[in-house]
Order: C-alpha cells, then sequence, then structure tokens
C-alpha cells in the first residue's frame, strides 16, 4: 500500500477550507487530521498531535500564519496559500515548501502536494541512511565540483558527471536541491542552494529567485513575473532578483536605438 501522509488545513474562509478539503479527498495519499479556521486554532492542533505537512493561509485574524511558524521550534512542512503574492518572498525565507497563490485550482495544488511528499521522502532518507549523513557531515564530499563546463555531484555510492549546458533549472528543496536538465532528468543532491549559487558560473547560472537558479543559456523570454527555457518551462522570478537579472542578461545584449 502507498504511505499515507498526515496535513491539516487553517483557513479563516469556509468556503477556502472546504475546497482545501475537497482537494486532498482527491489525493489517496493524504489523510487530513485538523480543520483550523485560524492561527491560534492550528497552533493548538500542532501541539496536540504531529502533522507531515500543513496547508495554511497567511492573513488570518489574531495569528498570522508567517508570525505562527516562526513561532514553531520544529515545524512540520508549511505551504502557504495566500491571495496576496507580496507574501511569497517573506514565506521563501522561513523555507516553506511552497506558495500558492489563491484562487487555487487543483493542478497546482496536486504539484505542491507532490513536492512536499517528495522532500519528507528525502529527509526520512537522510535520516535513515548512515551515508547519506555522513555525506551530510562531509562537506567537500557533496559539493559540486565547478569547471566551466561541467562538474561532479554525487549520487548513492557513485560520483555523475554533468554537463553545464545539459542543466535547465536547479530548484530548491530546502536541505536538498534537485538539478533539472534538459534531458529532463533530475538529480538530487543533499547541497543547499546558497552553497550551489556560490560555486556553480556565475556567467552561466544565476539566481532567479529563492528556489530557483536557472541557466542564462537557456532563457528564452523575460516577463514581468517570470521566464520562459528551453522546452516551455516556466520559472517564476521575483523582485528581488529581477533587477540582477535584467543586467546580466537582457541589457548586455539588448538591441537599441541610437
Amino acid at each position: 500500500p502507498s504511505p499515507m501522509y498526515t496535513c491539516i488545513i487553517a483557513d479563516d474562509h469556509l468556503v477556502e477550507r472546504d475546497l482545501l478539503k475537497l482537494f486532498i479527498e482527491k489525493i489517496p495519499s493524504l489523510q487530513l487530521i485538523a480543520e483550523c479556521k485560524d492561527g491560534f486554532e492550528l497552533s493548538t492542533a500542532l501541539h496536540k498531535q504531529s502533522a507531515d505537512f500543513v496547508f495554511s493561509d497567511i492573513d488570518m485574524p489574531g495569528l498570522s500564519g508567517i508570525d505562527l511558524l516562526k513561532s514553531l521550534k520544529n515545524p512540520p512542512i508549511f505551504i502557504f496559500i495566500s491571495s496576496f503574492p507580496e507574501y511569497a518572498q517573506e514565506s521563501f525565507n522561513l523555507d516553506v515548501v511552497d506558495f500558492m497563490a489563491k484562487p487555487l485550482q487543483f493542478e497546482r495544488f496536486l504539484k505542491g502536494v507532490n513536492k512536499a511528499i517528495e522532500y519528507i521522502d528525502l529527509k526520512k532518507l537522510q535520516i535513515n541512511s548512515k551515508a547519506i549523513t555522513q555525506q551530510e557531515n562531509t562537506a567537500d564530499t557533496n559539493t559540486p565540483t565547478i569547471a566551466e563546463d561541467y562538474f561532479f555531484i554525487k549520487e548513492a555510492q557513485s560520483f555523475v558527471k554533468i554537463f553545464s549546458k545539459d542543466v535547465l533549472y536547479i530548484e530548491s528543496m530546502g536541505d536538498f536541491s534537485k538539478i533539472h536538465t534538459t534531458q529532463k532528468k533530475a538529480h538530487i543532491i543533499l547541497v543547499g542552494m546558497k552553497n550551489i549559487e556560490m560555486q556553480l558560473s556565475y556567467k552561466q547560472f544565476l539566481r532567479v529567485h529563492r528556489q530557483y537558479i536557472v541557466n542564462l543559456q537557456h532563457v528564452e523570454l523575460v516577463k514581468q513575473a517570470e521566464i520562459q527555457l528551453s522546452g516551455n518551462t516556466v520559472i517564476p522570478v521575483s523582485s528581488a532578483y529581477k533587477e540582477v537579472l535584467l543586467s546580466n542578461l537582457v541589457e548586455k545584449t539588448l538591441l537599441k536605438r541610437n
């Protein structure tokens, strides 16, 4: 049987809670264990029982989702759902797994759930595997060895060579990172985004979001709040990184009027 993952929902609007319950019922691996209408109820629920992850609104009366998360010493995985996209940056600063904008669609919800489940499974692997724990304690054995056109990563007991040109983008998964390639393969490594950002060539790779580093060679379209990569892959761009992206990529090669 497939593993079950417990979750709690929190939103001060009944309609939004009912929608979340409907979505959760469509996913067999999810088990809803508590329903809360504000941050105080969510805090009480989390002290009474543990959950794998929480789907929470941010702007709730009395105690916001962000303030609640800041108050927890060992929080479960949080996924914020909000009508206010300006909360996204602060949310990712708190290492939430995902931030979803309202009105929420099921396809977007399912994507967030799959990401949360993948992160939980990786954390379990990290805890249960002695080899992975040793990798975590020995940074030099699990950080990319950088050259201009390739680098190595460690997967299981092997070292895998990845050519920089084949990297489409890199996605943060908390303590882990996922390298997406143009061959539609994904490599998961126990290296955080900050370490990756420091080591990869700034001429070729650029952080465009707290959760994403992109290969500038594959950027095909730059919009107001997102970019399109090869293969029609769309990556969000946060305002904090937008100016750097434009100066590093667009302005240097932009055809201009004299």
